[in-house]
């Protein structure tokens, strides 16, 4: 078990999208006993930055400190990143003043973007550093794409609805990531072209680890995923040098079942 993560997440389906939400007791520090969270310092993450100053950058701060700080997240570039992207963006008009909740938000679709905490925890699970290629399955907005983008090399992102990839690709596109690739897809069989990964971060539950996804790690590569139907649990998998794979298991969470083709999402 992952020490310090190990708090109760109470979470519900929203339709076909995902809510969850965190009991906020304050858990140990992290990063002792364990120097892989240390990590590249922030400074020699590549310079993405969505944007340097913004109306509501206060807002970003505050989320950051009160919701992930204020836990128990401890990876500065995680922090840091979740400060300069504007979560607003990422999210339809209309609800743009609740971008910052500590809330799943509907984006769509039957969709969601997730709570800022659970993006910050699938983000710092997989250590992310300034040389990493990470495949994001179940991109949705493009969000979670984004927070990985401002620390990592490169980011290839998966959604099986068409209309979220593209209007992912646009929006990140227009803040000028140029280190995201996204693409309409069954994120199941991962993206070999692209392969291997030093990671890949799901948004969907399958009812077991899909074989590709661990074929396409990296030696040392990370892989953080929702597991299970009725019960499910958020699982880390490490491959080690020589190809063996090890789990530990972090967290309950309830996140949508993995689909893998439009009729499949449609009878749903």
């Amino acid at each position: 078990m992952i020490r310090g993560v190990r708090r109760k997440l109470l979470a519900c389906l929203c339709g076909a999208g995902l809510c969850l939400s965190v009991a906020c007791a304050k858990s140990p520090d992290r990063t002792k006993g364990d120097p892989g969270l240390k990590g590249p310092p922030i400074n020699e993450a590549p310079e993405r930055r969505a944007e340097t100053v913004h109306p509501r950058q206060l807002e970003r701060t505050a989320m950051v400190d009160r919701q992930l700080a204020g836990r128990d997240l401890v990876d500065p570039r995680v922090l840091s990143a979740m400060k300069r992207v504007p979560r607003h963006r990422f999210v339809p008009r209309p609800i743009r003043h609740r971008a910052y909740d500590d809330t799943p938000l509907p984006i769509g679709q039957g969709q969601t973007i997730s709570q800022p905490y659970i993006v910050g925890l699938m983000t710092e699970l997989i250590r992310p550093h300034s040389r990493a290629k990470v495949l994001d399955i179940g991109t949705g907005s493009g969000y979670q794409a984004a927070v990985a983008a401002e620390i990592v090399d490169h980011v290839y992102g998966i959604d099986i609805v068409c209309e979220l990839a593209d209007d992912a690709s646009k929006r990140l596109a227009e803040l000028g990531y140029r280190n995201t690739t996204i693409t309409c897809g069954d994120g199941y069989m991962g993206w070999p072209e692209h392969a291997p990964f030093d990671a890949i971060i799901v948004a969907a539950a399958p009812k077991e680890v899909p074989p590709a996804l661990l074929a396409q790690l990296k030696p040392g590569g990370r892989l953080v995923i929702p597991i299970g139907t009725r019960h499910q649990e958020l699982r880390l998998y490490v491959k080690g040098a020589d190809g063996s794979v090890s789990v530990q298991h972090v967290a309950p969470v309830r996140f949508v079942p993995f689909v893998r083709n439009a009729g499949e999402r449609e009878a749903r």
